[in-house]
């Protein structure tokens, strides 16, 4: 366990390094930052002595060095639209991306553990085969065709949910949560689901295709042969064996909400990561994008990293197989 902790973790600090390094070359060419903060009527004069001052004139590498180390401090500069830190404008807007994205994973992860046991177990129900139907949407709609769709039944036609924007948020120990409030509630619901939604329909079909070949092993005949419940045939023995690809696919999945919440938001007005992503590429706000793919690359890091310590914890072999490689 320990020699694969410190071999994940310097595979993980490389696979940083090197995401960092393509951000921060990719973003010195989509655009000036300088005419966007200083306006078609600067001086040359102006012009040369901001990029002086923001250390724009320095060697990639020299940039690139400079800008490793002050990530390690939490410090990724200041923005060039509004001369505010980006770690404060981060911090000010990851609780709602981090909010949305769990209330979306635990809708994706939930119904769709619930689902595919169920579509496995009676497959050739009239149910399972409506939620099979049914789960076509998730895979062949756009997230932000969905969103819409969304917005005009229950915002406009029924009226019973916000169509954008986050409310009712409660603060708690400088923490914003919508959880505990009735209106920040609601206003969760359309973009949870809008964003939740295809990470579901991947987490059942990985669990039914699961179900359907652990069903089949000799060890399940074995336990109906001695007449134990059905119940615990199911959820307890046959489930259990479907967990370690299921845990893979959900891991990734929650990291791939985080990343690409940005249509989400953008959709409905979130005022979180995403949305603040996508205002930067308009500004051309390097710093901002920048900061914003490193914590996306870090989180990915970082789950996949849990990933492999659950595996061990789940199935001890896997431990054992690498140690005989080894």
């Amino acid at each position: 366990m320990i020699n694969m902790l410190i071999r994940r973790l310097g595979q993980s600090v490389i696979v940083l390094l090197m995401v960092a390094l393509v951000a921060f070359i990719m973003f010195r060419f989509v655009g000036d930052p300088i005419a966007v903060m200083l306006g078609q009527e600067a001086t040359e004069l102006d012009r040369e002595a901001l990029r002086e001052r923001l250390g724009l004139n320095n060697s990639l590498l020299v940039q690139y060095g400079s800008f490793i180390m002050r990530s390690l401090q939490g410090d990724f500069g200041i923005s060039y639209r509004t001369g505010e830190a980006v770690s404060s404008m981060i911090l000010d807007r990851a609780p709602a991306t981090i909010e949305l994205a769990l209330f979306s994973g635990i809708l994706a992860t939930l119904f769709g553990i619930i689902f595919g046991v169920t579509t496995a177990i009676n497959r050739r129900g009239m149910i399972s085969q409506a939620i099979m139907t049914t789960s076509l949407i998730g895979v062949s709609l756009p997230t932000f065709l969905i969103g819409i769709l969304l917005i005009w039944l229950f915002s406009v036609e029924l009226g019973w949910l916000p169509s954008f924007g986050r409310s009712g948020a409660v603060e708690i120990g400088g923490w914003h949560t919508s959880f505990l409030s009735l209106d920040g509630f609601k206003a969760l619901i359309l973009p949870g689901i809008t964003l939740g939604l295809y990470q579901m329909t991947l987490i059942m079909r990985l669990v039914r295709a699961e179900m359907l070949e652990v069903l089949g092993q000799d060890y399940i005949r074995f336990a109906r042969a001695r007449g134990l419940p059905m119940r615990k045939i199911y959820y307890y023995h046959a489930l259990k064996n479907t967990l370690v690809p299921v845990i893979t696919i959900i891991g990734l999945q929650f990291g791939s909400i985080i990343a690409f919440s940005i249509i989400t938001e953008s959709v409905f007005q979130w005022p979180g990561l995403g949305l603040m992503f996508i205002n930067s590429i308009y500004y051309v706000d390097i710093p901002v994008m920048s900061a914003y793919l490193v914590l996306v690359s870090l989180v990915f890091v970082t789950i996949n990293l849990l990933v492999d310590i659950l595996y061990q914890l789940i199935d001890p072999r896997l431990s054992d197989a690498q140690t005989g490689a080894n």
